[in-house]
């Protein structure tokens, strides 16, 4: 068969559901393919979106998300997205275009060396030289790109090659179970258990996953620890659980890192030292134990006593088996810095000042999403704002990039949510600057007929930069932009457009959009003026309680 119908097929043989992207001429070949595939062509309007789209259907499904590109500027776009996945840990497959390798007739037009430039991004890159190799090559980046720890991985599909006659079959996946950490070393990780007096337990990133999430709240009420996560592991185990202390959305002098600063043990489960540090260690203070699929990477802040090295859910279920509630455990510290975080949280979440500030908006959006509801956030200090004031009921139900942190990812990535779940009630919660960023993919969203909310905060500024930059003493510079009007910028697209007037009128607006139909906008005015004195000073004066 012509060697993009086979790329095709085995595509297909690994379980392929979508393809995000924008093909050019160099596709061609292979968009014929497909155009006979059961594989569906999410046609987009920018690279970049492409891939944080097929990113998201990675982080959801475990699978690998699949994006397409043409050569030159069109591939380049993938760099931001690439690394989003590749630093999130989220499986995908970036397809790229070239021109014939054989024998060009057009130089170096638009050619440069992506093989080279997606290296130091991907886990796995490679230019395809003949078609009998495609059914390896596919078969092996998405083996690379599944197994932990999950990435990006890219194909270079030249011209000449999609065109040409292949011999070969593609291969069917193969059934894989991840090793099982070794007995002694979930024996010791059982004594350390035993042996501490004020534990707690950390969920990162890493144990997000269907499994991981049942063990967990197996050892959590099997024992009574308390436990807290960090911004990409939130909603593992239910917020709502007694024992939940909260979320480390900043790494040190939170409240809830007086309960971390008095623990003796830390059972880390799922954490890597990508996502921003939790907590910081110093040598002889909390012990801890490093509960993932890989050994810890050690570094001047993170140096756990133990790895427990293997497939998390396993490694916490026999964890579990093991280990009893013990009377030596003493929560009643954990309980008080719990209430205190509650307290502490609470405050300004029933301010109806005008424009709203971030404790009303975290309170009133957590108010109107279900249980199951997803919440996308893009890039800005409000991200702070929801990873320590909203709970997160369900795992995956609140996606923030806290690795790579890039901005221009809340929409695409809302709207590869809303493709894994469309009978899932779906946010995205963008800052004016990262909503602008790919805001043309409110076309795509529209010609999908998707139901989803965009939540646009508006403040006319890059306002964690300028909040950065008073922080530091300088002065007001260079960070102030204008906008469009929102309304009509979304009703231009053929989406609904509304405006929040007052602090009454957001309720409403967001339980109308939410239930309603459609693709909505909805500009909120934002006052970020609490930043400095809840995330700065309040922190700054507090007193650990006794």
């Amino acid at each position: 068969m012509k060697a993009s119908d086979l790329f095709v097929r085995s595509l297909e043989h690994e379980g392929v559901e979508f393809i995000f992207g924008i093909p050019g001429e160099e596709n061609l070949d292979f968009l014929e393919s497909l155009r006979e595939s059961k594989i569906k062509l999410i046609l987009t309007r920018h690279e970049q979106a492409a891939g944080f789209m097929a990113a998201t259907y990675g982080r959801l499904t475990g699978k690998v998300g699949v994006c397409l590109s043409t050569l030159g500027p069109g591939v380049t776009n993938f760099v931001t997205s690439g690394a989003y996945a590749q630093l999130g840990a989220m499986p995908v497959l970036m397809i790229s275009g070239q021109k014939p390798i054989k024998k060009s007739k057009q130089g170096q037009f638009q050619i440069i060396d992506v093989v080279e430039m997606m290296r130091p991004l991907t886990k796995f890159t490679k230019q395809i030289v003949h078609g009998n190799n495609i059914p390896v090559l596919v078969h092996e980046a998405m083996r690379i790109a599944r197994e932990e720890r999950p990435g990006a991985v890219h194909l270079e599909l030249p011209e000449d090659i999609a065109a040409e006659e292949c011999d070969t079959q593609p291969y069917d996946q193969v059934y894989f179970r991840r090793p099982q950490a070794d007995g002694r070393t979930i024996d010791k990780a059982c004594e350390m258990i035993q042996q501490a007096k004020m534990p707690l337990i950390l969920i990162g990133a890493g144990a997000n996953r269907n499994r991981t999430s049942e063990a967990l709240k197996k050892l959590i009420d099997k024992t009574g620890m308390y436990f807290f996560d960090t911004q990409m592991g939130k909603g593992v185990v239910d917020e709502r659980v007694p024992t939940f202390l909260g979320t480390a959305a900043l790494s040190a002098e939170d409240y809830l890192h007086c309960a971390i600063d008095r623990a003796d043990l830390i059972i880390n489960v799922g954490h890597d030292v990508i996502e921003k540090p939790p907590f910081f260690m110093s040598p002889g203070g909390t012990k801890v134990i490093h509960v993932n699929y890989f050994s810890a990477k050690v570094d001047e802040v993170y140096f756990p006593q133990l790895n427990v090295v293997g497939d998390i859910a396993d490694s916490i279920d026999r964890l579990a088996d093991k280990t009893e509630k013990c009377k030596n455990w003493d929560g009643a510290y954990f309980q008080r810095v719990k209430d205190e975080v509650e307290e502490h949280v609470k405050k300004g979440s029933d301010d109806k000042r005008f424009p709203i500030i971030p404790q009303h908006l975290v309170a009133e959006i957590r108010k109107t999403m279900p249980d199951n509801g997803i919440i996308a956030l893009d890039n800005g200090v409000y991200k702070i704002w929801f990873a320590r004031n909203y709970k997160a009921y369900q795992s995956n139900t609140v996606l923030l990039d806290n690795a790579l942190a890039t901005m221009g990812a809340g929409l695409p990535s809302a709207m590869g949510a809303k493709i894994v779940h469309p009978d899932r009630k779906v946010m995205a919660i963008c800052g004016d600057g990262g909503f602008m960023m790919n805001s043309q993919e409110l076309e795509t969203a529209v010609r999908l007929k998707m139901d989803l909310v965009v939540v646009i905060l508006r403040d006319d500024a890059y306002g964690m930069i300028k909040w950065k930059q008073a922080g530091m003493g300088f002065q007001d510079f260079g960070l102030d932009y204008g906008n469009p009007d929102f309304v009509k910028y979304a009703e231009s697209y053929g989406a609904h457009g509304h405006r929040v007037k007052s602090s009454d009128h957001l309720s409403s607006l967001l339980n109308e959009c939410v239930n309603g139909s459609g693709v909505h906008i909805i500009e909120v005015p934002v006052d970020y003026s609490e930043n400095e004195k809840v995330l700065i000073d309040e922190l700054k004066s507090k007193t650990c309680i006794l």
